[in-house]
């Protein structure tokens, strides 16, 4: 509650100091007595604009302190304590606000600079001032429906929470069926895009890790025949041939040869006997690898045929890379980057068509929804549209027999202030259009 309010160096007032009762306080007087300085002084405490013009002439600054009783516990303490502030011991709270002649404004509320936001806030649970054109707000129909939807009590207010809700609901559902119905048929080519990809991507069945796999056979097809020679000539440079005469011995030969030499006189020294170990596990070595050579040559063909199915098979998963692989082109789903590479490893670009096609079909799926979307909106639409029907025609009702008992009792205490030819009447009409608050107007 207000208790007093002093106000000091405000258009005509220089100093003055007003008391308020508990309840409703009427300011009245001549002309001229400032009983608009008051009301000004009051807002700019709460909030109000502050306008340098309205300080005193002569003076520095114009200030406003009001002194209030609240709770210590309630809604405000809290508000207060929160910006800083506190109240007295006996549980008064002082509010001050100044501005200066330059138009410098300054709030403090506990003892404690405060934003002047937080003097607005307070003001809806403190005060409220009632001057000469205040009360125009009632002359607008959101107003005059909001004091109606009071008067008419609790009744009327479940029926208007159960619309709100209702009416709500039914709109988040008409906008997304509008939205499903508009996009129908762009979410229709993006799905028959996906599936041709899919199909092209399934009829190739490619696998991860194929490419590398097919690119080292089409190396090695590429050059057979030089790779045929050239492992010709090192197993007979190490074996030998024993249908060719060759000028000189081979390699297993030579080693045999000095092996031999060797293991005559290994016995006599232990350091000659460790070479020619030695020896021996190469000539062993070498046998192995003559041998291995010797497979390789029986294995190794020039095959033309393979080699144009291994180039063709690579060309076609080479377009699907270049399509649905990392920065492929394809314009539905958002495709991986190619990001950084170990230098180390091989990149994939074959799993990244993959992770494509696993992505677009889920998408797929997701989109062959909308049918059943559209069809299960669409009757969800209409049940709600009438259930918001029903509801504003009871919210009507209850506002209508309301408005009638309303405009009796006002009229009833306009008589007893003597205004006994004073008539109020509440005439409510239909809107075109359901609106969150009904169908009244």
């Amino acid at each position: 509650m207000l208790e007093e309010v002093r106000i000091t160096g405000l258009g005509v007032i220089d100093d003055a100091l007003l008391e308020l009762s508990p309840g409703f306080t009427a300011l009245t007087g001549e002309t001229g007595a400032g009983k608009t300085m008051v009301v000004t002084g009051l807002g700019l405490l709460f909030g109000g604009r502050a306008d340098p013009s309205r300080v005193r002439p002569g003076e520095q600054r114009a200030a406003v302190e009001g002194r209030l009783r609240t709770e210590p516990s309630g809604k405000v303490a809290r508000q207060v304590e929160e910006a800083g502030g506190e109240l007295d011991e006996d549980g008064t709270l002082v509010l001050t606000r100044s501005v200066s002649a330059e138009g410098r404004s300054r709030a403090f509320a506990g003892g404690r600079s405060v934003p002047v936001s937080l003097l607005t806030y307070l003001a809806d649970d403190l005060v409220a001032v009632h001057g000469q054109s205040d009360q125009q707000q009632l002359l607008k129909p959101g107003r005059q429906r909001e004091a109606l939807d009071k008067y008419a009590g609790a009744e009327l207010a479940v029926v208007l929470g159960d619309y709100q809700r209702t009416f709500a609901r039914h709109r988040k559902v008409h906008e997304e069926l509008m939205t499903l119905t508009a996009q129908a048929r762009s979410r229709a080519a993006e799905a028959e895009a996906l599936r041709a990809g899919l199909t092209e991507i399934e009829k190739l069945e490619p696998a991860a890790g194929e490419e590398a796999a097919l690119r080292a056979e089409e190396e090695r097809l590429a050059n057979a025949d030089a790779l045929h020679a050239a492992a010709t000539v090192a197993h007979e440079a190490l074996l030998g041939d024993p249908t060719a005469s060759m000028e000189g011995a081979d390699a297993i030969t030579l080693l045999g040869q000095a092996r031999r030499a060797l293991d005559e006189v290994r016995r006599h020294d232990a350091e000659i006997d460790g070479v020619a170990g030695r020896l021996s596990d190469a000539a062993y070595l070498i046998s192995e690898v003559a041998a291995e050579l010797a497979s390789y040559i029986q294995s190794i063909d020039a095959d033309p045929a393979r080699l144009a199915v291994v180039q063709e098979r690579r060309a076609a998963l080479n377009r699907l890379v270049r399509v649905y692989g990392p920065g492929g082109v394809s314009p539905y789903l958002d495709l991986p980057p190619a990001g950084e590479q170990d230098p180390a490893e091989e990149p994939d670009e074959i799993a990244a068509v993959l992770d494509w096609a696993r992505r677009a079909a889920a998408r797929v799926a997701d989109l062959d929804t909308d049918d059943d979307k559209i069809g299960s909106l669409t009757g969800e639409e209409a049940a709600l549209a009438g259930e918001v029907a029903e509801l504003a025609g009871r919210l009507s009702g209850l506002r209508r027999a309301a408005g009638m008992r309303f405009a009796g009792d006002v009229t009833a205490e306009l008589t007893a202030l003597a205004m006994p030819h004073a008539r109020v009447s509440v005439h409510i009409s239909e809107l075109d259009e359901p609106t969150q608050h009904g169908i009244d107007d």
